[in-house]
């Protein structure tokens, strides 16, 4: 997992973050698409 995966996650969890930021998170490699997956449960689409 990359370093930002549990905290995004956690964010994302609480809803202080919008599946928008989190797509911007594969889209800066700041997490794979594969963590993309695991935290909102669909495949990311660009």
């Amino acid at each position: 997992m990359s370093a930002w995966f549990d905290r995004i996650k956690k964010f994302y969890d609480r809803n202080l973050w919008t599946l928008e930021q989190v797509k911007d998170g594969v889209r800066t490699n700041t997490i794979t698409a594969e963590e993309y997956l695991l935290i909102v449960g669909e495949a990311f689409e660009a």
